[in-house]
């Protein structure tokens, strides 16, 4: 089970985070911190595995982006690996080349794709065209109501 995923730049700007097991403000704060530290520090051709705690971290640098999430002792790095390529893969798709801009400034929808994603840590769909369509109906929605909320009433 992933424990948490963030999300953040090449200059250490945390973008994205997600927890999946509680966790204390003050802790959050430490393991943001300690991540960027010790993955930003690594040379560019390291593995993109580390060890950390009683963790197993996996992350990848997409353009300026780093991806990273922690699992658990017994989880397979290779499939921690191919969640967050997954999540990028579906980032692309709804933005169209995704790049940090995009996770910036429509941070909810990055969100809400996780969220069609993954739950509680695990994936719950491996179906990228569902969420495409789940990411569209939600916006649908949107779009619907914002035309509704500004028709005047009388």
């Amino acid at each position: 089970m992933m424990r948490f995923l963030l999300l953040f730049s090449r200059q250490g700007k945390l973008r994205l985070q997600k927890w999946f097991s509680p966790v204390t403000d003050r802790e959050k704060k430490k393991v943001i911190r300690d991540m960027t530290t010790l993955v930003l520090a690594r040379p560019p051709r390291s593995c993109n595995f580390l060890h950390w705690r009683d963790l197993k971290v996996v992350y990848k640098r997409y353009a300026s982006l780093y991806f990273c999430a922690g699992l658990e002792d017994q989880d397979n790095e290779l499939l921690g690996l191919e969640v967050l390529h997954r999540y990028v893969e579906l980032l692309d798709k709804y933005f169209g080349n995704v790049c940090e801009l995009d996770i910036i400034f429509n941070f909810e929808k990055a969100y809400f794709l996780l969220d069609e994603f993954l739950m509680g840590g695990e994936v719950v769909e491996t179906s990228k065209v569902a969420v495409r369509v789940s990411m569209e109906e939600a916006d649908t929605l949107q779009e619907t109501m914002e035309e509704y909320m500004s028709k005047p009433t009388y």
